[in-house]
Parts: structure tokens; C-alpha cells; sequence
């Protein structure tokens, strides 16, 4: 098995591709990339979560949804506010 030497140079390059990627990523999040209204799947993934415990939110009211056409769709902001409104703070000292 050859054996490969990592330069610095190698490294700092790996730095500089990592941390365009990370801009890239901020700014897609900072421009407002993320969609008004989810759908299921994606507030599954965004959170997550298993489609039972989705279920159990809309049924307790927790998460409002809009239901068109057989699909559920689910405000951002309105999912925003509720992560905001649970956040725990554990006070130290």
C-alpha cells in the first residue's frame, strides 16, 4: 500500500475549499433560501423526527398545517416559533 505525505500546503488548501464551502452554505441560509411552507417530508427531516411523532404534533395542536389537495404543508415560521417558544435554559451557578 503506497504511502501518501500531506504537505502543508496540501492542508491549507483543504482549509480554504472547506471554508468556501461553509460561506457558501451560510449564505444560502442567510438569503432567505429556506422555503415558506414544508411539506411533510421535509419538516420530518428538518427536525428529525418520525412521521408518528409529526402526526401526534398536529394532532395536539401543537403544529398548525394546511392540508390542499391531500398534501399537509407547514408554515416555517410557525415552526421557528415553536422550537423558540420549547428552548430550554438550564441556568449555571
Amino acid at each position: 500500500m503506497p504511502t501518501n505525505i500531506i504537505t502543508t500546503d496540501d492542508l491549507r488548501e483543504f482549509k480554504m475549499e472547506l471554508l468556501d464551502d461553509i460561506k457558501k452554505l451560510l449564505s444560502k441560509k442567510g438569503s432567505g433560501n429556506l422555503k415558506r411552507y414544508l411539506k411533510s417530508s421535509e419538516v420530518i427531516e428538518m427536525l428529525r423526527i418520525s412521521p408518528g411523532t409529526l402526526q401526534t404534533l398536529r394532532i395536539n395542536g401543537t403544529l398548525p398545517f394546511t392540508k390542499i389537495g391531500g398534501i399537509l404543508f407547514y408554515d416555517s415560521e410557525d415552526i421557528g416559533n415553536i422550537m423558540e417558544a420549547n428552548k430550554v435554559k438550564i441556568n449555571q451557578g
